[in-house]
């Protein structure tokens, strides 16, 4: 009879759970790149289901140092293992959310990077590089795992590292734009490590890791030029990334992209800021979700094979059971409240909004229109399937065409949320709204308030000229307004 129940169970989540890597679907995931001969190719669905399924065990939270309970890391030490994740207990739609914020906060990497552990134990460095902390004295950034029981380890890089923020109140909101000041944290760290390592040593791993970035068949290869960076000049580079802005996978580490909201997400047809990933269905985020985080190392690019190849037996992946409670889980993802009220200047935004035709792309009330905008130099190919506007809007091309995700194209974002998100623009460039509507982003001379890179003091953010040249009381009405999304 127990047997009976367990295969009913058993068959009742299959019959659930999308199949993730299906060799067509992966085929048809993404937009092809400008340069279409060298698309991404992943692994076979063979050699993905040879890679063990990720064990997700009980983590527990960091705490800001001066608000630590105390006793609390004896505790953690006295702590057994724990299996947190068990597809058996999972029946209904809430226990399916529930297992998905589970797996969002599951970290993915462990122990400290160079002396991660033993800095953020430390009050100067969060002081020093601007680490937000919680309301509950919580780094949410973050999390203790106990793998082993006695051996406690840091563990970072789960979804929540990079899309969780901390608001100015310390409330915390899963799925918004993050503002973990990661990059910079891990430059200050590399600094440390010099002087406890071979610069030397500290070097040549930042370089490998630097080689992720490159595409090998452009010229004009900009991440190229990590090759040749000093020490200092990486750190520099890694220093001049704000909160908000991160080197991803496939991007760079010299034009990182801004870090997306992905509240809401369900309703946006592409991922990633040059619409890499086509967005038709839940077992599409699942995938794009496995790819980001595990299965991008084995990609290769036309004649360019991945140098990591998947081995059986070795490795992780997420089961398709914990990438369908994931998806579920950021599906279920609600903005916080907002505080903006529809008044009367948001009202004569709301008709300036209209007027200016601001609706064409970002029409409500999704506030996009879910398309995709060309590149400037780049033409769009004629038998393209995909939504694409007959316009470009002069953005810096960098990352539609100088990226491992440069699809020739940047996806219209939408407008909501945009009262809690910053900085804006594709990499980050600007801090606020103001600074989106205000023309001197243009001239050569403005100093970025956002995303400037390193060793830059000024440069011109260029394109998306749409309101830059309305009256004062008009912009801020549309400010107003767009406050209230």
């Amino acid at each position: 009879m127990f047997i009976s129940l367990a295969l009913f169970a058993a068959a009742a989540v299959s019959a659930q759970v999308p199949k993730v890597w299906v060799d067509a679907k992966i085929e048809a995931l993404e937009v092809p790149l400008a340069e279409a001969e060298y698309s991404s190719s992943h692994i076979s669905s063979a050699d993905y289901y040879r890679i063990p399924e990720r064990v997700i065990y009980r983590s527990y939270p960091v705490y800001h140092p001066d608000r630590e309970p105390e006793g609390y890391q004896e505790w953690l030490a006295t702590r057994e293992p724990e299996v947190a994740f068990d597809v058996s207990k999972l029946e209904s739609e809430a226990d399916w959310v529930s297992a998905g914020d589970i797996v969002f906060n599951a970290p993915t990497s462990f122990g400290p990077v160079f002396f991660g552990e033993r800095e953020i134990r430390n009050p100067k460095f969060f002081g020093e590089g601007g680490m937000p902390v919680a309301a509950d004295g919580t780094i949410p950034f973050a999390r203790w795992v106990v793998r082993e029981k006695g051996k406690v380890e840091l563990g970072s890089m789960g979804c929540n590292t990079c899309h969780t923020r901390v608001m100015p109140d310390g409330s915390v909101v899963a799925g918004a734009q993050g503002n973990n000041p990661g990059d910079r944290e891990g430059a200050r760290m590399l600094a440390m490590a010099a002087k406890f390592m071979k610069p030397e040593e500290v070097l040549e791993r930042i370089r490998r890791f630097a080689l992720q970035f490159e595409m090998p068949w452009l010229d004009h290869d900009p991440n190229r030029r990590a090759r040749e960076m000093s020490l200092d000049e990486l750190v520099a580079a890694g220093e001049a990334i704000p909160a908000g802005v991160t080197a991803r996978a496939f991007t760079s580490m010299l034009i990182p992209p801004q870090i997306p909201d992905i509240i809401g997400v369900q309703e946006r047809h592409y991922l990633d800021h040059a619409g890499l990933v086509r967005h038709r269905e839940i077992a599409d985020l699942m995938r794009y979700s496995s790819l980001v985080q595990d299965m991008m190392k084995y990609s290769s690019h036309g004649e360019f094979p991945a140098e990591a190849k998947p081995v059986a037996g070795k490795g992780a992946r997420y089961s398709d059971a914990q990438l369908y409670a994931l998806a579920r889980y950021v599906y279920s993802l609600e903005p916080p409240k907002n505080p903006y009220a529809f008044e009367e200047t948001a009202r004569k935004g709301k008709a300036v909004f209209e007027r200016e035709g601001c609706a064409g792309c970002h029409a409500p009330p999704l506030y996009t229109n879910n398309k995709l905008v060309p590149a400037d130099g780049f033409t769009p190919p004629g038998d393209s399937p995909d939504a694409v506007m007959d316009r470009s809007i002069g953005l810096d091309t960098r990352t539609a065409l100088e990226t491992l995700k440069g699809t020739g194209y940047y996806k219209v974002p939408s407008l909501k949320g945009v009262w809690y998100r910053g900085p804006f623009e594709h990499n980050g460039s600007v801090a606020t709204l103001e600074d989106w509507f205000d023309p001197a982003r243009l001239r050569e001379d403005y100093q970025p308030t956002g995303f400037k890179g390193g060793g830059v003091t000024t440069r011109a953010v260029p394109g998306h000229r749409f309101g830059l040249e309305l009256s004062a009381g008009d912009k801020a009405a549309l400010l107003a307004f767009l406050r209230t999304l």
